[in-house]
């Protein structure tokens, strides 16, 4: 989006302190059950404006058994415009549906139960989810968990330190066909394609800041065990594909040109299962929800940081013009 300079001046001060970002008294906090009420950590994120009008509607969803939206911290990313840009509409955006600005992560944490961290910029995911974890808050950590696989180990170290359950998924794993997989529709999976936008932010890795939507479903559906990774690169697209240790081949596409869309296909031993198409953001919600109430993670750390593992290794392939890498864990 283009933007003037004043309207930058204006912005990049606001998501810089949040000095500017009024208070509100009214809201859900002191009316929400103990043990239900949930924070948010970054306002430059649309799925933070999602998660509270789905959490806040004005009719009840069952499914999310009265945990709403109580509190959020505006502060996201700091350098990277397309985030911060957004950060005034949708502070008011989700001041309308009840929920409460604050000026501090620890002031949120003092009138919550859980949290989600929904800062659009990895690299602030560790030391944000410090000050969480020491609260002793359950965290939800949206993509990208992190802006590289050490940061990612980092926070996973973090949050055993202080025993502190998370959890971390693109909302593609729960997209259309996504839990059939998992219930065994087409038996024993022998291979897998999977294909998303894949859209670059010069902050983050490549696949980091979109691909990892498509590399996630990728990962769901086809399960640990990648060994290597080789980098295909055209003008419109690229294809990545990993090998795994029992010799079953994943591909992840990433689409920079023409229809975007996310999908894919499964092949298992009795049957092909078509992947998609992306149904919202409730799938994910819901499991996010029943994680807050268990503290057991729907997705496995091994998964999480072989995920990683496979796009840092997929950036190696790159600068060594499409060889095949093996993944570092």
């Amino acid at each position: 989006m283009n933007t003037n300079v004043t309207r930058r001046n204006f912005i990049k001060p606001l998501a810089l302190a949040g000095m500017a970002l009024p208070f509100v008294s009214r809201g859900y906090s002191e009316t929400v059950e103990k043990g239900k009420r949930i924070g948010i950590i970054g306002l430059d994120s649309s799925h933070s404006v999602a998660f509270t009008k789905s959490l806040n509607a004005s009719t009840a969803n069952p499914m999310y058994d009265g945990f709403k939206i109580v509190a959020a911290y505006p502060q996201g990313s700091r350098d990277i415009l397309s985030s911060t840009e957004r950060i005034p509409g949708y502070t008011e955006d989700v001041k309308k549906l009840g929920v409460e600005i604050v000026s501090s992560i620890q002031a949120l944490v003092d009138q919550v139960d859980y949290v989600l961290l929904e800062t659009n910029d990895g690299r602030l995911h560790l030391e944000q989810a410090i000050e969480v974890f020491k609260a002793g808050k359950t965290t939800f950590i949206d993509k990208p968990f992190a802006a590289s696989l050490s940061d990612a180990k980092a926070i996973f170290q973090e949050a055993e330190k202080y025993r502190v359950p998370i959890f971390s998924a693109s909302s593609l794993r729960f997209a259309t066909g996504m839990p059939e997989i998992k219930q065994g529709k087409i038996g024993a999976v022998l291979g897998a394609d999977t294909y998303s936008p894949m859209k670059f932010e010069k902050t983050h890795p490549d696949l980091f800041w979109y691909g990892i939507h498509g590399v996630e479903m990728l990962f769901s559906v086809m399960g640990t065990g990648c060994v290597s990774v080789q980098r295909s690169i055209s003008e419109d697209q690229e294809v990545c594909t990993g090998i795994w240790a029992d010799g079953r081949i994943g591909t992840f596409r990433g689409l920079k040109a023409g229809k975007q869309e996310y999908g894919g296909t499964a092949f298992g031993k009795s049957g092909v299962l078509t992947l998609g198409p992306y149904n919202g953001y409730d799938p994910l919600l819901i499991q996010i929800i029943s994680f807050f109430k268990s503290g057991v993670s729907p997705v496995e750390k091994a998964e999480t940081l072989e995920i990683f593992a496979f796009m840092e290794a997929a950036d190696r392939s790159k600068r060594k013009h499409g060889a095949r890498i093996k993944l570092q864990h």
